[in-house]
């Protein structure tokens, strides 16, 4: 099974094709920094309609032109707006936040030159994407901002890979020493250059010898055992093992010695972290970080909060095991309060973006009010926004927007770290946290 089908975002969402209107125009090309970009822009089209941005999740396959498919959820809806609407692939790989600005920064420059400048740019992205946004809002060079519409956005920024390592170093305590369980690297993700006879499918065999989630068989009590205790220390859901294995040992292997990247440098540490089990505790790899590796990848990126004057709506499920809603309370204790409003979708079941076009359609409709002159929105408003959808019709529910959601902080999930730079920490060195 090809990495993408494992690290894909999966949208319960239509295309909203019905509402769509035919586009005027429609214009690909391929930016000097070497990705592909697409725009449409509906016929009639003045900049005072204003321009809408989408940025894609979060994809290992080699760099293609973006199709029909990839200007977003919501292109039919913002076409049949008036918005022109564009998107760019990435020039990277994996985590492309090194260079997502400037491809960005292409595609409006090549759309200005064709259409002229837009009054106002309105942008979207989903996992990956949302940390793209919340990059180009604080960043700037898309033109005058307004708006901007993240969902199931890792838009904690890099710090997720502090919890990529922490889960590959503890899959290695746990299941290292299973026959037939052990993965190659460490806290490399993979050794480098990667194991051509190591894929996705090795990946899976080894994660299911160890705790028996890949096949529909049941686990082996010695299994179960090992599960138990992957997942209470990580606090991931089953269903996600797989696929955040997946990220922590393929995408974490692309970051780390990708020459564009950190090529080489080593930017996670775990040197001071008590999992909170004594196994994993003593025995544990322990890594300590290069100071300018570690910068690199915080500039590349962790939002700082400064987002100026533009209004932020932000969505997410609760129980996503690849993007986790502890992004949101990150994102949140740096934005200002004015500029951000956040809804929680409660699901029965673990996915990742498992929105209903409702729910997607209410939050992009309460940022357009917002923009418009009106009220910052609530996640109740919100709420309420998508039951008058689904009530006229409009689009297809159900709505479960919990206003009563409290996000958890990231630490809870994530465990802090006090950052020791160089070397000297060695596996089952306990001296560093006690």
């Amino acid at each position: 099974m090809p990495l993408h089908k494992v690290l894909t975002v999966s949208f319960l969402l239509t295309s909203f094709a019905s509402l769509a209107a035919e586009a005027q125009t429609v214009m690909t090309g391929q930016t000097t920094s070497g990705a592909f970009y697409r725009i449409e822009v509906p016929d009639g089209w003045q900049p005072s309609n204003g321009l809408a941005i989408w940025n894609h999740g979060f994809d290992l396959d080699p760099i293609g032109e973006v199709g029909p498919g990839d200007l977003g959820p919501l292109a039919a809806v913002q076409l049949t707006q008036g918005y022109a609407v564009a998107a760019s692939s990435y020039s990277l790989v994996g985590w492309a936040l090194f260079q997502t600005l400037q491809d960005n920064r292409e595609m409006v420059a090549e759309f200005e030159a064709e259409f002229g400048i837009p009054d106002q740019v309105l942008i979207t992205g989903a996992s990956l994407g949302g940390i793209v946004t919340a990059q180009a809002i604080e960043q700037g060079g898309l033109g005058q901002v307004v708006g901007a519409f993240p969902f199931c956005g890792a838009v904690g920024g890099s710090r997720v890979w502090d919890g990529a390592l922490d889960l590959r170093l503890i899959y290695d305590v746990v299941c290292g020493d299973v026959p037939g369980a052990a993965i190659p690297g460490g806290a490399g993700g993979l050794p480098n250059p990667p194991d051509p006879d190591f894929g996705q499918f090795e990946l899976g065999l080894a994660v299911e010898i160890c705790t028996g989630v890949v096949t529909p068989l049941p686990p082996t009590p010695a299994q179960q055992a090992r599960l138990d205790q992957l997942l209470a220390v990580t606090g991931l859901p089953e269903e996600f093992l797989l696929t955040d294995m997946g990220f922590a040992t393929f995408a974490l292997n692309d970051l780390v010695f990708d020459p564009a990247k950190l090529d080489g440098g080593v930017a996670m540490e775990n040197a001071t972290v008590d999992y909170g089990d004594a196994t994993i505790n003593a025995a544990i790899e322990r890594v300590a970080a290069d100071p300018a590796a570690r910068a690199q990848l915080r500039d590349n990126y962790s939002p700082s909060g400064d987002v100026g004057t533009v209004k932020i709506v932000s969505i997410h499920t609760d129980k996503d095991g690849l993007v986790i809603v502890e992004n949101e309370s990150e994102y949140a204790s740096v934005v200002p309060p004015q500029n951000l409003t956040v809804a929680i979708v409660a699901e029965d079941t673990p996915s990742h973006c498992g929105f209903t076009e409702a729910e997607v359609l209410a939050g992009w409709e309460s940022l357009r009010a917002w923009v418009g002159g009106a009220a910052q929105p609530t996640a109740s408003s919100i709420q309420s926004s998508c039951e008058d959808l689904v009530t006229a019709g409009t689009a297809t529910g159900p709505c479960r927007v919990d206003p009563t959601f409290v996000i958890p902080d990231m630490d809870e999930r994530i465990r802090p770290r006090d950052f020791i730079f160089g070397d000297g920490f060695e596996s089952g060195d306990t001296s560093a946290w006690g």
